[in-house]
């Protein structure tokens, strides 16, 4: 992975933070997440529920309530996406970036027919007539492969499968051809087959059209097989940044060293006990100035617990934030002291048991 020239990239990111107020404190869901992407290439944002992923997303996409308070640069295309929400630009979201959600049925109208509800993107963006519209809508059915496009043009959502429906929202968010799309958990409601047939079918279109995305999810294997790079994300931070294959031979975050310890891998034998990560996420109301990964890390000392580690390594290679870094001789060093004492300086207890990094 090669660091994106200034001409090459289409969207950057800079210290962008979402705070939200609330009776108990303030949430700081995002916290100084900055990343680059270049023009046609895509982006895997993974981590657990809570991570900040979503609330990344659509922070882009301008959907955060209004009692939301957003810091930071995002610019996209060289215009300011902050400015552009707060003049109220109506045909920048749907046109020029546009996302794809998890739930089609929370994302499909139920009682309007799934040709109407592609067709208004049109007539409202593009300001088409209502016929013209009805073609492309039935053309951009036929684009995202969905069998007899003329028959589904005419059907409301609930006559359809899960993996249809999905179908029906990607031709919605390529109705207006996007530059870039968002693509959050797009494959979470379906089953493994149709998920496959998904993916496939958002690689297809991105190659065909040139487009960018970014693909949030929980699952390393998918992000892996599908981005040119990946981002994870922990408690609201990034916290490494690399191509996939780095990542999996050499991951550095032990959050992510964690994530990959979880996966099962098919070269181990049957009914191979799967390494859980020990602990929570942590709460994200006014949390403490530390490594918010600490109590959960094997690897954690002193330095951990008394301030938040800045984002190193080579820029738009490998980064990642960490004081004792895994598959380092520092990282080994500070788990061999844990492993002695049983115990990390947080409080997790430890053992000998697959303790390799």
């Amino acid at each position: 992975m090669a660091e994106a020239s200034a001409a090459n990239t289409q969207l950057l990111v800079r210290d962008l933070t979402v705070r939200f107020p609330t009776t108990r404190g303030t949430v700081q869901a995002v916290n100084g997440v900055t990343f680059d992407l270049a023009r046609g290439a895509s982006l895997g944002i993974v981590g657990e529920s809570g991570s900040g992923k979503s609330v990344t997303a659509k922070t882009l996409m301008n959907l955060l309530p209004r009692t939301a308070e957003v810091a930071g640069d995002v610019i996209f295309e060289g215009e300011d996406v902050r400015r552009l929400a707060s003049e109220g630009r109506e045909h920048f979201w749907g046109v020029k970036m546009t996302m794809v959600f998890q739930d089609p049925m929370t994302s499909l109208n139920p009682v309007k027919k799934c040709g109407e509800q592609i067709a208004e993107t049109l007539r409202y963006h593009l300001k088409r007539d209502r016929k013209t519209a009805l073609a492309e809508a039935e053309d951009l059915l036929a684009q995202v492969g969905i069998p007899e496009p003329g028959k589904r043009v005419d059907q409301y959502p609930h006559e359809l499968s899960g993996g249809l429906r999905q179908r029906v929202v990607i031709a919605m968010a390529l109705a207006c051809e996007p530059s870039l799309l968002i693509a959050d958990e797009p494959t979470t409601a379906v089953d493994v087959t149709v998920q496959k047939h998904l993916l496939d079918l958002l690689d297809k279109l991105r190659e065909d059209r040139g487009m960018s995305m970014i693909l949030i999810t929980h699952d390393l294997g998918v992000a892996r097989g599908r981005c040119d790079e990946i981002a994870v994300m922990y408690a609201g931070r990034l916290v490494e940044r690399s191509a996939p294959e780095t990542l999996f031979s050499d991951s550095r975050h032990p959050y992510t060293d964690a994530l990959l310890r979880s996966i099962p891998r098919i070269d181990q034998p049957s009914h191979t006990r799967l390494e859980p990560i020990p602990g929570r996420p942590p709460e994200l109301i006014n949390p403490p100035e530390q490594c918010a990964y600490a109590p959960r890390c094997r690897f954690a000392r002193s330095d951990c617990l008394e301030s938040i580690p800045d984002i190193s390594g080579v820029a738009g290679m490998h980064e990642f934030a960490c004081f004792h870094p895994a598959n380092t001789d520092r990282g080994r060093e500070a788990l061999a002291a844990n492993l002695a004492q049983g115990c990390t300086v947080a409080g997790l207890e430890i053992s000998g048991a697959g303790a390799s990094s």
